[in-house]
Parts: C-alpha cells; sequence; structure tokens
C-alpha cells in the first residue's frame, strides 16, 4: 500500500467501522486487539493499546522482597547469561 493510495470505509448503522484488511495485515491488528482512540485536529487516530497499564518505579519497587546483600551488576549478568543459555539449551 503506497501512501498515495487512499482507502475507503463506512460508518455502519451500529457506528463500526471496518478497517481496511491491507492496514490490518501491516499493523498486526488480529481479530480482539484492543484500540485507543484519539480526536485529533486532522481526524481520528487509532493505536493499539498497551498490554500493560504504565507504571512508575515506585508503583512495583519492592514488590518481590528480596532477603541478603545486593547484587552486583556482574551477578546480575552473570544471572540473565545463565537464563538465556538454559532457555536456548531447551529449544
Amino acid at each position: 500500500m503506497t501512501k498515495a493510495e487512499r482507502l475507503m470505509t463506512v460508518v455502519s448503522t451500529k457506528g463500526q467501522v471496518i478497517l481496511p484488511k491491507s492496514i490490518r495485515q501491516h499493523r498486526h491488528w488480529d481479530p480482539g486487539t484492543r484500540l485507543v482512540v484519539e480526536e485529533t485536529p486532522e481526524g481520528v487516530l487509532l493505536k493499539a493499546a498497551p498490554v500493560f497499564a504504565p507504571t512508575q518505579p515506585d508503583d512495583v519497587y519492592g514488590s518481590l522482597p528480596y532477603q541478603g546483600p545486593p547484587k552486583t551488576l556482574e551477578d546480575m549478568e552473570a544471572s540473565i547469561v545463565a537464563e538465556a543459555k538454559r532457555r536456548h539449551a531447551r529449544d
């Protein structure tokens, strides 16, 4: 689909709008995809809704308690590598 190509749709009597298949495929909007609708000066903007609600560090800080000395960056990186190797070996 080129930018110059104009696609058309119609608002049904129930207020529903069918998005053209080429747009749904390009955006990977499968049935059931939740969309955010925003009114803009140019028209209406549709965006895929975020999967998770936005959070701030203070919202989740300390949600998983840990007992023991703080981990170093090297410890954390080693754990990430070990988990990646474990998952790769599983596949």
